[in-house]
């Protein structure tokens, strides 16, 4: 897969639909930064707007799930996180399962197939991981919230990194056919994500729980859910209305989880 030398607002912005360039606020561009999440956490703070987006070449304290670092090489891959307020904090479950569809959503529009979710926010390809999403939000007195949605996708990657302590994949490996480029694929992402962020509380995870259904690769495995300091094994049963995890334990009691983060082989 083609590489572009260096992030282009240009070329991002001529690939953007005229939907998602509407919902664009601010578009920020760095060589180099501690992470993009934590970057637009603070300007959330500074009453930035709805829409304000940035990505970087390289993130050098990048937030991955359970306080992990996301290990995040120069200009590899794809780094980035946009800011979207909310004005209910209490219609945001399911969001992240929904910016997964999105980023599937795109993906196949580029012809890349073998894609799957797994819950609650994680790409996958051959039981390897492609990307990550982490959603931060901060909830307000007055029921309102902000919410920075960050993602990152492996797009060309060493085999034999030693920080990467689970399996992991990249497009160059999976789709070495393809022929977008970096720029352009994070707009084929932006039109995905931004649309379905902006309407979610309109629509809910409602809207896509069939269609994340469809890429459920942990549907029927057997896996460990850890949940804090707890370890809770059993074959997973999908997930329901909601976004939540079922999962059947070993002792036959079918339960649901809302947070966690799970362990199973391919």
């Amino acid at each position: 897969m083609p590489r572009d030398l260096s992030l282009s607002q240009h070329t991002i912005h001529e690939n953007l639909t005229a939907v998602t360039k509407a919902l664009i606020s601010e578009l920020e561009l760095f060589s180099e930064i501690d992470s993009t999440n934590t970057h637009l956490m603070t300007r959330a703070q500074t009453q930035a707007p709805s829409g304000c987006v940035c990505f970087s070449e390289m993130q050098i304290a990048g937030k991955g799930r359970r306080g992990r670092q996301w290990i995040s090489p120069q200009g590899q891959n794809i780094y980035g996180s946009f800011l979207w307020r909310f004005s209910d904090a209490s219609n945001l479950n399911g969001l992240s399962l929904a910016i997964g569809v999105g980023v599937i959503r795109a993906l196949k529009k580029q012809g890349v197939s073998n894609l799957g979710l797994k819950w609650a926010n994680d790409i996958y390809s051959d039981g390897k991981k492609l990307g990550g999403i982490l959603i931060e939000v901060t909830t307000h007195s007055d029921g309102s919230a902000s919410a920075v949605v960050g993602f990152g996708l492996n797009l060309q990657l060493p085999s034999n990194i030693e920080a990467i302590t689970q399996p992991y994949t990249d497009l160059q490996t999976i789709a070495p056919d393809m022929k977008v480029e970096r720029n352009a694929l994070i707009a084929h992402l932006l039109n995905e994500l931004l649309p379905i962020t902006a309407m979610f509380e309109k629509q809910g995870f409602a809207a896509y729980l069939n269609e994340w259904r469809e890429y459920d690769c942990l549907m029927g495995k057997a896996a460990t859910l850890f949940v804090g300091s707890q370890q809770i094994q059993g074959i997973v049963q999908g997930i329901d209305e909601n976004g939540l995890l079922k999962l059947l334990r070993e002792d036959g009691e079918l339960q649901t989880f809302a947070s966690g983060e799970v362990s199973f082989s391919a």
